[in-house]
């Protein structure tokens, strides 16, 4: 499936290569920072819009931009100390990080929004989604049978020596294939590539399974190949989404199912329910007599990390009650473990204690960097959206939906930003795009009443 074929023009062609040619910017070290690299000519797009046409912006976007400039307010915070957490922990780095990440998702909705289906077919952004989603699910596999695969990337070269070295930034830009783990008393293999972690790892996989269904479904948009080739990739993809051992994914996938019953069954299509109903119990019954019922299970008696992300949210919590208004502009660290404050680095034990408060969903990082109120308006934003939208008419439409409405689900479980946060954007600017023109017509036929 070429996402070029039949493709955008010059001036949606960013966003195409951006998504398509993922694997090769996370080769090359770049990463998350690839939407960097293309929000440039996405800006320098919107900047000529602006002289000529003029920008819009999706409705409720007050929300988002009130959060932004909160996030830029935030920063005064930066150098605060916290009650409870490490002196000096946090800093301007990683706030500046994110809210530059922030910034460049702004570009890219507003970039994928203002452009016409001519210039940007949906078609085209749906392909280069699905295409990524293949890719993900090939890196699953090499994080099973390459767990230990990885290699530096040109940009390690390129960057001074003290940088490429901070383990952060090596998360970010050295490509690795899997998070080796212990969970049940011995190493796991998580795949993560061509991601920076098995958790998003897993968001991803979770939103671009919906995007190859919309390929899929798309009535006439896809050769008949592609789309047997995709469903037999979006079956295999269950080794690994099991193998990820990603407890919050198995729950999001089995809540993007029940989305997908709903509305087939509120257009009245039971009968293609039922036989997909059918086909899903088929499946678990497989499942439950191959050997990844055994893995399943195991992490089911092996919760791992839930007492240490239970301490971190309720510190988050702890965070936006002391400072609710700004929050506290970033992370910090917590003073020694869940346990105990006494319970901390050690020669013998580096990583013990100190665990990072927020970096266990979205929702908590948002919490302890933005406060209350910063929370309430990044939520407010995709709520509103989803709300405007819920009665999205096409298929691609419906996906775009989901996308937003399984934010609020992993928010608990998984850092959204940046690259899950991305494809969230693009949803949203397609829903805008889209379906508002529809939604303007439907109201009018309707003579203003509700939908």
């Amino acid at each position: 499936m070429s996402p070029v074929a039949e493709g955008p023009a010059a001036t949606g062609r960013p966003l195409v290569w951006l998504l398509a040619g993922y694997p090769l910017w996370w080769a090359l070290g770049l990463g998350q920072f690839a939407y960097w690299v293309f929000a440039v000519p996405m800006a320098v797009e919107l900047m000529r819009r602006h002289r000529t046409v003029g920008l819009r912006v999706p409705p409720a976007f007050w929300l988002w931009a009130l959060f932004l400039l909160w996030s830029l307010l935030g920063l005064v915070m930066v150098p605060l100390e916290m009650a409870g957490t490490v002196p000096g922990s946090g800093g301007y780095g990683g706030a500046l990080l994110r809210i530059t990440n922030y910034l460049v998702l702004t570009v890219l909705l507003l970039y994928v929004g203002n452009l016409t289906e001519r210039e940007l077919p949906t078609r085209a952004v749906v392909s280069a989604l699905t295409v990524l989603g293949l890719v993900t699910i090939a890196g699953g596999y090499l994080g099973m049978f390459a767990p230990r695969f990885e290699f530096t990337a040109p940009l390690e070269y390129l960057l001074p020596g003290r940088l490429s070295a901070d383990p952060f930034m090596q998360t970010l830009i050295h490509p690795a294939s899997a998070q080796v783990m212990d969970i049940f008393g011995y190493d796991s293999a998580r795949p993560k590539a061509p991601w920076e972690y098995t958790n998003v790892w897993g968001y991803m996989i979770s939103l671009l399974l919906v995007w190859s269904a919309v390929a899929l479904l798309a009535p006439g948009r896809f050769p008949l190949l592609a789309r047997w080739g995709v469903a037999a990739a979006m079956a295999l993809s269950v080794v690994p989404i099991v193998h990820s051992l990603n407890r919050a994914l198995w729950a999001g996938l089995a809540l993007s199912l029940l989305y997908a019953g709903y509305v087939a069954v509120r257009r009245g299509r039971v009968v293609p329910v039922a036989l997909c109903s059918l086909v899903i119990v088929l499946a678990l019954a497989v499942l439950a007599v191959s050997p990844l019922a055994d893995v399943v299970r195991a992490r089911a008696d092996n919760p791992h990390s839930d007492d240490g992300r239970a301490a971190t949210n309720a510190a988050s919590v702890t965070a936006a009650d002391l400072s609710p208004v700004l929050g506290w502009g970033t992370t910090r660290e917590t003073l020694g473990s869940s346990d105990s404050i006494a319970i901390g680095p050690s020669p013998d034990c580096p990583g013990c204690g100190q665990h990072v408060i927020g970096n266990a969903g979205q929702l908590w990082m948002t919490l302890i960097a933005s406060g209350w109120v910063g929370t309430a308006l990044f939520l407010g934003f995709f709520a509103a959206t989803a709300w405007r939208y819920r009665s999205a008419v096409t298929i691609a439409g419906r996906g775009a939906l989901l996308t937003v409405l399984l934010l609020f689900w992993y928010m608990f479980f998984y850092v959204a930003l940046m690259s899950p946060l991305a494809v969230t954007m693009v949803a949203v600017a397609l829903l805008w795009r889209d379906e508002e023109p529809l939604l303007r017509r439907r109201t009018a036929r309707t003579g203003g009443g509700s939908r």
